[in-house]
């Protein structure tokens, strides 16, 4: 079907699609082309920081540890090692924090031993994965920005056009080649990835690994230069389980900072009752009705996603509801 033999209402949107989470910070596009302006914000005596390394942060408890910018960026200075600093934007009225606080991020080039260097003695380095679950919607924010921006800066240090060492301009979301003067920004690669659901109504969830693995989930895979999402979708779900779509539908996004993917979901219909796992990125393919899926999970037999991520999202959008997990 042509975009123009489309017939729905101008502007018309569907209400089967996941739910939009508000932005926590107002990342300041335009404010941070000022030249200076980073040194501004940190002098100003209002902003907030958090620091990162190596993918950890530092938390405190169940929170991210937001120390003063100020004196926290002299004190990680004077610590030794070189000492990257990016701004990340202005809480906004939906974020834990005051609104319009500047909050910065610093990443020191190697972790700082809590109570050192300014850092409370009470806080732990912790990945995104460890501590996820307790954040809040703020924090969680904050997290997945600064693990993005970070990742970004780490694999790109120098310039790909002639190899010399890049400067970081624009509050830190550009990397400028000294030479050839080329600008460089930070990628994200976008990845779809599709609860696939028959004609009957049942779920098709797959999994990696070994055959007697227990994890399933949604399938998904990267969009390669040139192609739209819905034909990346008809082209990951044919070659990794062999079942041909026939219609699917943008339900919502998350981003997925592991390094850089923004993760697409759809969902998607298929006439076919058979599924084929390519043996490499599928080696298990399974289809589930809904009354099958919770019996296989409080079971035990299966365990899915987690609440944490886009994938427990389809599945609970094509379930309709909340899917009880199993109690440990």
């Amino acid at each position: 079907m042509s975009f123009t033999e489309f017939q729905a209402p101008a502007n018309h949107l569907i209400d089967t699609v996941l739910p939009v989470r508000p932005a926590m910070v107002d990342r300041g596009s335009a404010e941070r082309l000022k030249p200076g302006m980073l040194d501004e914000v940190i002098s100003s005596g209002s902003a907030k920081a958090m620091v990162l390394s190596q993918r950890q942060a530092l938390v405190v408890g169940d929170a991210l540890w937001l120390g003063d910018a100020a004196p926290l960026f002299e004190t990680l200075q004077a610590a030794g090692g070189p000492l990257t600093a990016i701004y990340l934007g202005r809480t906004l009225a939906a974020s834990s924090v005051p609104e319009q606080t500047p909050i910065v991020l610093f990443v020191p080039a190697e972790p700082v031993p809590p109570g050192a260097a300014g850092l409370p003695a009470d806080g732990s380095w912790a990945g995104f994965r460890e501590v996820a679950a307790r954040l809040g919607a703020m924090d969680t924010a904050l997290f997945v920005e600064a693990s993005a921006i970070s990742n970004w800066h780490a694999t790109h240090t120098h310039c790909p056009q002639c190899g010399t060492p890049t400067v970081i301009e624009a509050g830190g979301w550009v990397r400028r080649c000294p030479r050839d003067k080329s600008e460089h920004y930070p990628r994200t690669d976008p990845a779809i990835i599709v609860t696939v659901v028959g004609s009957d109504g049942r779920l098709l969830l797959g999994g990696g690994g070994p055959l007697d693995a227990k994890n399933y989930s949604t399938l998904a895979g990267f969009v390669e230069p040139g192609e739209s999402l819905e034909q990346a979708v008809v082209r990951e779900i044919g070659e990794e389980v062999g079942v041909r779509v026939t219609a699917c539908q943008y339900l919502g996004s998350q981003s997925w900072p592991f390094p850089a993917s923004l993760m697409l979901g759809f969902t998607a219909t298929t006439d076919d009752v058979e599924a084929r796992p390519d043996g490499v990125e599928v080696t298990r393919a399974r289809w589930f009705s809904r009354a099958e899926l919770q019996a296989a999970v409080l079971s035990g037999e299966i365990t899915i996603s987690t609440r944490l991520s886009i994938a427990r999202s389809l599945i609970e959008h094509w379930y309709g509801g909340v899917i009880e997990d199993l109690q440990q």
